[in-house]
């Protein structure tokens, strides 16, 4: 599991991937959406600007597991 420290509330799901090299723009978060390639605390996405708050946990293709942590 990866752990992501951020210093806001939340971060948007398009900017996550990006931050973390899934995506080279964060518009290209629309096409792992779609084909069902995100999920959220086990959840598939549907939302593309999705909020991810400290304590989610976000996984693409099944493969690695991003936690969101705070950076206090």
């Amino acid at each position: 599991m990866k752990n992501i420290l951020i210093k806001t509330e939340y971060i948007k799901l398009n900017q996550l991937l990006k931050l973390v090299g899934y995506i080279g723009m964060g518009s290209d978060t629309k096409i792992l959406v779609e084909n069902g390639k995100v999920s959220l605390n086990g959840k598939k996405v549907s939302e593309i600007r999705k909020k991810i708050y400290p304590g989610d946990i976000v996984s693409v293709y099944n493969e690695e597991d991003i936690k969101i942590e705070r950076q206090e």
